[in-house]
């Protein structure tokens, strides 16, 4: 539907009002203008009567003699313009000044008439039988000695009172037309002062709605539309202050939601997705664009989650469980779903948290296993001491038996105490390492690595090893010498024990901003799925092999942690049957 401005709804009906205001007042005043006309020749006529009567006064009115009479009325009546009428009692017109009486039917029942002969005056406006045209009559009784002798009319065309308005009309038409063109302008101007106000007011609502909640209308002077004004002000401050409240809050939120490493999910009562957080959408690998709307079915492929999902939306007590997501690399996570609530209390979804503990769980397994290893690893000499040292105890009467024990006693002892020494040297380069007191200065990482060959030359010489070194002299690094001599000489320890009659190659390179070392072998190699544990304390791949060859299981894991001491890492490449490749990735010093 089409909708009108405010100024042609109100502008027809106050010029219609006006109008017909207007004219009514105009109609009256011209009725009452008639009105006046006609009393006014009726008095005259009464008048004119009243001086017929005077001249009649001394006459006998007959039927006989009227030839006289009748010639002094037409001579009045012509003097006058005044037609004149003498009517006996029987209402026979014995005299009338413009027509013959003898022609004249009987007068008799004339409304005027019949008035005069009750003694009073008659007056009456109508059609006249005679002449054919509207009159005015005014008719007065003759009296002779207290009689009624006979009546007197005096009459008038209407004619002429009705022509006389004519020019008045025209005058009332041309002012009723001024007055209604000036009051139509007078409402235009009128309905224009309260439209404009009005159109403030509505532009300040459409800049309110459009987001311009600092948008303010100057009230008008008007009552009422001051009072809208100001109600409007009055909500824009608190809508923008609403508004800055709830923006602030949301930033608040989404700085929590952005900043939380757990994943949360609301979702809606019809398990569509309404919010996700950004650690969310890293693990759906999703954004919240493409799935909002959509059921969890449709953006998640995962059973655990959906079930887990459809509990939380339909139980009213919170749940928890663990869901694994199966991907390039397993991830486990602790689920916790809860109703969600709206301001009365009525549930409108749920909330969905997922935490992921598969670093937890797997430093829980690391845990138990080093717990369960070390245990392993010291009962093992513990009790082969704790054994021959019964044995002996008890006496032995062969020497050569007694040697040969405690030779054994002597070997677990020194086994027992290098897993300490180790344990100790790990220890102190985690406490060293967490307080930044590992004394660093400028070295070349050629004498590290010659000295850790030098040293470990004889073992390789004894188990019939190529060792070699390949290195610039022109590599620098910010480190500890005696810590980085003993990482690279326990991955060459490790290398000479698996590479018997083989080839062990120690080289350095720069890449970018990162010094390499690699230690490379030509032994029997790694499985892979021992790759990822080969550093864990006492993670041994072949039990029985590695401590027969003397290792703790510790050396690797001290490599580890020197290594990230300082501020490197470091990674190892194994194919079985063909040799491995340990590579301690260390940040070069700036040039």
């Amino acid at each position: 539907m089409r909708r009108k401005a405010l100024v042609w709804k109100l502008f027809p009906i106050y010029f219609l009002v006006t109008l017909a205001s207007v004219i009514v007042v105009s109609l009256y005043a011209l009725g009452a203008q008639r009105e006046f006309y006609y009393r006014q020749v009726e008095s005259d006529l009464e008048t004119r009567a009243r001086l017929v009567e005077r001249l009649l006064a001394d006459r006998r009115l007959s039927a006989d003699n009227t030839a006289d009479l009748e010639s002094e009325l037409k001579s009045l009546g012509q003097s006058s313009d005044t037609r004149i009428t003498v009517i006996l009692p029987s209402g026979k017109v014995i005299a009338d000044s413009e027509r013959n009486p003898s022609t004249m039917e009987n007068h008799r029942n004339r409304p005027e008439i019949r008035k005069a002969f009750t003694g009073r005056t008659g007056v009456s406006r109508r059609l006249s039988p005679t002449l054919g045209i509207t009159m005015i009559y005014v008719a007065i009784p003759l009296r002779e000695q207290g009689s009624i002798v006979g009546v007197v009319r005096t009459s008038l065309a209407a004619t002429g009172i009705d022509a006389r308005p004519v020019a008045l009309y025209r005058h009332v038409l041309l002012g009723t037309l001024l007055v209604a063109v000036l009051a139509g302008l007078v409402s235009l101007i009128v309905v224009r002062r309260i439209g404009h106000p009005l159109r403030q007011i509505r532009y300040a609502a459409a800049r309110l709605a459009a987001g311009d909640l600092d948008s303010r209308v100057r009230p008008p002077d008007t009552e009422e539309l001051g009072s809208l004004a100001d109600t409007l002000n009055s909500m824009a401050a608190q809508l923008g202050s609403q508004m800055r409240t709830i923006t602030q809050q949301a930033g608040e939120q989404r700085a929590i939601l952005a900043s939380m490493n757990e994943c949360v999910i609301a979702l809606d009562n019809d398990d569509r997705i309404m919010l996700l957080n950004p650690a969310a959408e890293e693990l759906l690998g999703v954004t919240l664009e493409q799935v909002k709307g959509k059921t969890i079915q449709e953006a998640v492929r995962n059973p655990a989650l959906q079930r887990f999902v459809g509990e939380s939306c339909t139980d009213d007590a919170p749940v928890e469980s663990e869901i694994v997501f199966h991907g390039a690399q397993d991830r486990i996570l602790q689920a916790v779903g809860a109703g969600l609530l709206d301001h009365d209390g009525s549930r409108i979804g749920a909330l969905v948290v997922l935490n992921d503990v598969t670093q937890m769980r797997k430093l829980e397994n690391i845990r138990r296993d080093f717990v369960a290893n070390v245990s392993h690893e010291l009962k093992t000499p513990i009790t082969s001491i704790r054994g021959f040292v019964e044995t002996l105890r008890h006496g032995i009467d062969d020497p050569a038996k007694t040697q040969e024990f405690l030779a054994i006693v002597e070997k677990q002892a020194g086994r027992l105490q290098s897993i300490i020494e180790d344990l100790l040297m790990l220890s102190e380069i985690e406490q060293q390492a967490d307080a930044a007191e590992i004394p660093m200065q400028p070295l070349s990482i050629r004498s590290v690595l010659h000295s850790a060959v030098t040293m470990c030359q004889t073992k390789a010489n004894d188990s019939e090893v190529e060792l070699t070194l390949d290195c610039g002299d022109a590599f620098e690094i910010r480190g500890n010498s005696r810590l980085l001599e003993q990482a690279v000489t326990n991955l060459l320890d490790n290398a000479i024990k698996y590479s018997r009659g083989g080839r062990v190659t120690v080289s350095a390179e720069r890449d970018v901003d990162e010094l390499i070392v690699r230690v490379s072998d030509t032994g029997c190699g790694i499985e892979e799925e021992h790759l990822p544990r080969l550093f864990e304390r006492f993670y041994r791949v072949d039990k029985a092999r590695s401590r027969n060859l003397g290792g703790t299981g510790l050396g690797l894991a001290i490599v580890k942690h020197i290594v990230q001491a300082h501020k490197g890492h470091v990674e190892v490449e194994s194919t079985p049957g063909e040799g491995s490749t340990f590579s301690i990735h260390l940040p070069a010093a700036e040039s």
